[in-house]
C-alpha cells in the first residue's frame, strides 16, 4: 500500500469513486483500492509516486475546489510492516537517511485497534534519531499509522499530506 485515504464513516464509496477518478486522471487505470475493517479508512495501491499525486491533488483544489467532496486526508505511505515495535522501528532506521542533520522532526502515531502504548513507539525511534524534535514546525513529520496488526510508516515534509479541510481553508 501507498495511499492511505480517509473519509467521511459510511461514504467509504463514494470516497473509493473519487480516488479512482484522480488517480484516473494521473494515468493509472488500475489502482487497487481496499476498504479496511475500519470505517472511514481506504488502502489504496497505486503505480504512481504518492508525493506527486498530493502535489496534483492540492493544485487541483485551487483550480477546482468543488472537486474534491469525500477524500478528507491523502496521506503517503513509504513502508508497510507488521505491528511489531522492533519491525516499526527497523523501518524507521531504514527510512531516517533523508533527514538532514540539522533537520528537526516531529513523531506522530495515529493507533486504530493496537494495545502496543503510543509512548513506546515514540521512545523508541526518538533513541534512533539524534535531531532536534519541535513539535510545533517540524522540517519532518515520522508518521505511523497502525491499523490492527498492520502498520504504516512514512518520513514527509509537514506539507505532504493532504488535507481537504486545510486546503478549503486556506482558499478562504
Amino acid at each position: 500500500m501507498n495511499l492511505i485515504v480517509t473519509c467521511p464513516r459510511n461514504l467509504e464509496l463514494e470516497a473509493e469513486s473519487e480516488i479512482k477518478k484522480i488517480l484516473n486522471e494521473l494515468d493509472d487505470q488500475e489502482p487497487e483500492i481496499f476498504q479496511t475493517d475500519m470505517r472511514g479508512i481506504l488502502m489504496v495501491n497505486t503505480i504512481l509516486e504518492p508525493l506527486k499525486i498530493i502535489d496534483w491533488v492540492k493544485n487541483k483544489i485551487n483550480d477546482e475546489p468543488w472537486f474534491f467532496r469525500y477524500c478528507l486526508r491523502i496521506i503517503p505511505v513509504q513502508k508497510t510492516t507488521d505491528t511489531d515495535i522492533d519491525k516499526i522501528k527497523q523501518n524507521v532506521m531504514n527510512l531516517k537517511s533523508i533527514i538532514q542533520e540539522n533537520d528537526s522532526y516531529r513523531i506522530t502515531v495515529e493507533k486504530r485497534n493496537s494495545n502496543l502504548p503510543s509512548s513506546q513507539i515514540i521512545n523508541e525511534i526518538a533513541k534512533i534519531i539524534p535531531n532536534k524534535v519541535s513539535l510545533d514546525e517540524p522540517d519532518w513529520v515520522i508518521l505511523v499509522e497502525i491499523f490492527g496488526e498492520k502498520t504504516c510508516i512514512s518520513i514527509l515534509k509537514n506539507d505532504s499530506i493532504f488535507s481537504l479541510e486545510k486546503s478549503k481553508r486556506n482558499l478562504e
